[in-house]
């Protein structure tokens, strides 16, 4: 097969996707690779047809690539995820309005495009958590404690765009992760970024099934198929704060080639989620953390979730100019 990576400058180095490219690589399917963030687009030309058999997103959030996987799409492309299930989620003012109307347990969500605005929300639903509506990876996540705290912040906060409020659910300062790649669900513990004090490095934990059916539910809510949820474990039970389209997989075993597989799995379906594959059950951890003791030795750590619904396959356009090869000897394709 021919895939399409496009890969943000801050990820040039990362080990996912580089490995997983290289792993395509060697499996001898051909890997170009587009680095929107560091090139001249000439977006007419681009997407003209198609020469690939899908397109990879893997960028920062408001970076131009996905602009360059949206006009694939429109020219009748597979993207992975789906390039309108990775507008979704970006907008996280967006993802809640959704996730919340479909019944997710997410906070209630106030957005605001100057942080003066914020002003509005009453004193009772402080403490606040306020970030970028187009944030990733931690960046420029409060906790506000007060509405003297939030007019005390506003210039910083001036620069971050349309913003969004959600009252803090009290938790034990631990996120917990899953991971969904090739249909199977994997969960992990780290320190949440409000919390990193904690000093809690990342780390496999059992799934329950509670957690498991609301990261199995928020794939078939957003259409994704590769993709992370941040869960919190409050005192009400778990609430969704983040979704993220391709994360690190981080901590799930074998996740180069379980993400490779994929990859290949939804380009020759058309951009819809193959039937899982009956994957073996990731063994015992050493430690247990915040959804748990160890799980009964019948109960797996991984579960399998829910299918995802895809968009209509579309015919394969012609013939597009091809983006920039990378060399072979550079690891990315073959």
């Amino acid at each position: 097969m021919r895939l399409c990576f496009l890969v943000e400058e801050h990820y040039r180095h990362d080990g996912m996707p580089n490995e997983v490219i290289r792993q395509l690589g060697s499996w001898g399917h051909r890997v170009d690779v587009v680095r929107p963030g560091g090139s001249l687009l000439r977006m007419t030309e681009a997407v003209r047809a198609g020469a690939h058999d899908a397109w990879v997103l893997k960028t920062v959030s408001g970076g131009p690539g996905l602009t360059l996987l949206e006009a694939a799409a429109s020219a009748g492309m597979t993207t992975v995820n789906d390039a309108r299930s990775i507008r979704r989620v970006r907008d996280k003012a967006l993802a809640a309005a959704i996730g919340r109307s479909r019944g997710l347990p997410m906070p209630a969500t106030y957005a605001a495009a100057r942080p003066e605005l914020l002003a509005e929300i009453p004193a009772s639903e402080y403490p606040l958590v306020v970030k970028p509506a187009d944030g990733s990876s931690g960046r420029a996540v409060h906790l506000v404690a007060s509405p003297d705290r939030l007019a005390a912040m506003a210039p910083e906060l001036a620069r971050e765009g349309l913003l969004i409020a959600q009252p803090y659910v009290a938790n034990s300062g631990i996120d917990v992760k899953v991971y969904c790649v090739g249909g199977e669900l994997y969960a992990t513990e780290r320190c949440s970024p409000l919390h990193p004090e904690l000093g809690v490095r990342e780390r496999r934990v059992p799934l329950s099934a509670e957690v498991a059916a609301i990261a199995g539910q928020v794939g078939a809510v957003y259409g994704l198929d590769l993709y992370g949820v941040d869960v919190l474990l409050g005192p009400d039970g778990p609430v969704v704060v983040d979704v993220n389209d391709f994360p690190s997989f981080r901590q799930v075993p074998d996740a180069v080639a379980r993400v490779a597989r994929a990859v290949l799995g939804l380009a020759r379906g058309g951009g819809r989620a193959p039937a899982p594959a009956t994957l073996p059950a990731a063994g015992p951890t050493e430690q247990f953390g915040a959804l748990g003791g160890p799980p009964p030795a019948d109960r797996p750590h991984t579960a399998q979730a829910p299918q995802a619904p895809g968009p209509a396959p579309v015919p394969a356009p012609a013939s597009v100019p091809a983006p920039v090869h990378v060399p072979a000897a550079a690891g990315e394709s073959a």
